[in-house]
């Protein structure tokens, strides 16, 4: 039986209540390289979009869960992008909000129960993801997670300063 509980953290769907900590997210601009994001988010998107939250992965194209802890605190958000169900492939991106909680296994606990889910559940043959060269914590998780870097895309992001390359990391379903 696949589950989305771990021995430190669960994955649950998004709720109302967590408007403000995907506000603080979303317009957090340290963190838009990440996600290629340019501008802000309003409350009043973020609130449609979390009323819009229960639509069926294959209606959606996409999955966002949240992170918890034991203490039923969000940590963090975990995605399904690009959802692919004629290929049965996605896209996995992961975000642990605060240093804090970093480097604590949560990241990886989370990834894995995710992956187990997209295999298990969505019968999906491989995920991937996308991660700039720099991100040297992501490639670790991911890389650690049985992900292989499978492609280099050069001077794929660009900063207003510099371009960095962007690996593209794939894991299979054997």
């Amino acid at each position: 039986m696949v589950t989305l509980k771990g021995e430190h953290i669960y994955l649950r769907a998004l709720e109302p209540e967590d408007l403000d900590f995907i506000y603080g997210i979303e317009n957090d601009t340290s963190l838009w390289h990440l996600s290629d994001t340019q501008t802000p988010y309003s409350r009043f998107l973020i609130k449609q979009y979390l009323e819009n939250a229960q639509q069926d992965i294959y209606e959606a194209k996409q999955l966002r869960l949240a992170i918890c802890d034991k203490a039923d605190k969000t940590i963090g958000l975990i995605d399904v992008f690009d959802f692919n169900f004629k290929n049965k492939r996605a896209g996995i991106g992961i975000l642990i909000q605060n240093d804090s909680n970093r480097y604590k296994g949560f990241g990886k606990e989370a990834l894995s129960l995710l992956v187990n889910y997209c295999f298990e559940t969505l019968h999906l043959h491989q995920v991937y993801a996308n991660i700039s060269e720099t991100n040297s914590a992501s490639l670790k998780l991911f890389e650690g997670s049985g992900f292989k870097k499978i492609g280099l895309k050069k001077d794929w992001s660009f900063d207003g300063k510099t371009f960095t390359d962007e690996y593209i990391l794939q894991r299979i379903n054997n």
